[in-house]
């Protein structure tokens, strides 16, 4: 049965944090029933969100949200591997390093996976909106997803969280969907649908996300079993509702979850129903420079020669040196210095080791 065909309202925990985020990521999942969905013994994959390798806190998931999940979950899984992939501009290996979730891979010893390097197979897609079959890593069809994304704003989806992170399992190449961006999300949460899902609102991004935003220090923790339904609280909690979340209507009306106020039941951490919610308002994300410039090129008529041919590796450099000029210029390094030092959470980020 669709999720948001189910009578009993779908639980969506909002938590706040406290000086123990670890256990709070704990009790956060126990009140949204975690082990109903997650059966015993299974082989999950745990996909966080590492999207970006000039580190800044807000637009990567946090680790020491990672390791409260790796704890909960540990009580019940078989094995544990922590997945993400590189995008055009972006190493996601680079990320692990930064964040130092290799060092909580290595001290749980959770299997690191790059799903860019692993091996994908075509997956059909019921009722394909843009992809009759998706290209996915093999991994990925093996195992439980639990997904932990970051609360942030996204210039083209209006909102990253529960949904928008599965972006990331499609190949390297991912980036020529985004003019049907909307459509091709709906169509892999069809087929990769997560289990579960922790979103981080510890340190979230307001402003151009996913990369180029402002970190925000918002002390919260979202969880539920209905990925949609989670977005679709984030989205009131960080004032963005009066936007059109296109890719959260086409995956309610697909099945995959709940965005019906009616049909969500929002509780704290100790499971107890909430009678109003944060109100934050975010600043929504703009098209930053490089997304001006690939908008434009896609509407021209040269768009398959650009991005379809070896054309497009120029390219790749010279956003890639907007973005350094942006970090470490312009403002990214204050603002990741910023937060790590007036941040409850600025322990888990310091002492970074050499970015690689």
């Amino acid at each position: 049965m669709p999720a948001n065909e189910n009578r009993d309202p779908t639980i969506v925990v909002v938590a706040e944090t406290g000086a123990d985020l670890i256990a709070a990521v704990g009790e956060a999942m126990e009140a949204a029933h975690w082990r109903d969905a997650i059966p015993q013994g299974a082989a999950i994959a745990l996909k966080p969100n590492l999207g970006w390798d000039l580190f800044l806190p807000g637009a990567v998931t946090s680790p020491w949200v990672v390791e409260g999940v790796v704890r909960k979950l540990r009580e019940r899984a078989g094995s544990i591997c922590l997945v993400e992939a590189d995008q055009i501009l972006v190493s996601c290996e680079r990320s692990l390093h930064q964040t130092r979730m290799a060092e909580l891979c290595a001290r749980y010893d959770l299997e690191w996976v790059n799903l860019s390097r692993s091996r994908f197979v075509p997956v059909p897609v019921p009722g394909a909106l843009q992809l009759p079959v998706a290209n996915l890593p093999e991994i990925l069809t093996q195992r439980i997803l639990v997904t932990v994304p970051v609360m942030k704003t996204h210039n083209k989806t209006v909102l990253s969280g529960a949904i928008k992170n599965q972006w990331g399992c499609l190949p390297k190449l991912r980036h020529n969907y985004h003019p049907v961006v909307h459509e091709v999300l709906r169509d892999l949460a069809v087929v990769l649908r997560p289990a579960f899902t922790v979103l981080d609102a510890t340190v979230a991004l307001e402003g151009n996300g996913p990369k180029s935003g402002r970190p925000r220090i918002c002390n919260l923790l979202l969880a539920g079993s209905d990925p949609v339904a989670v977005d679709t609280v984030s989205a009131r909690i960080m004032g963005l509702e009066r936007f059109r979340l296109r890719h959260l209507e086409l995956c309610a009306a697909a099945g995959v979850g709940t965005n019906d106020w009616a049909r969500i039941r929002v509780v704290d951490g100790a499971g107890v129903p909430r009678d109003a919610l944060p109100e934050l308002h975010f600043e929504p994300a703009h098209h930053n420079a490089v997304s001006w410039v690939e908008t434009a090129l896609r509407s021209s008529f040269a768009r398959r020669w650009i991005f379809e041919s070896p054309v497009l590796v120029p390219l790749c450099w010279g956003a890639r040196l907007w973005y350094y000029i942006w970090y470490y210029v312009i403002r990214g390094t204050r603002l990741r210095d910023r937060a790590i030092r007036q941040s409850p959470y600025g322990r888990q980020w310091r002492s970074r080791p050499t970015p690689r």
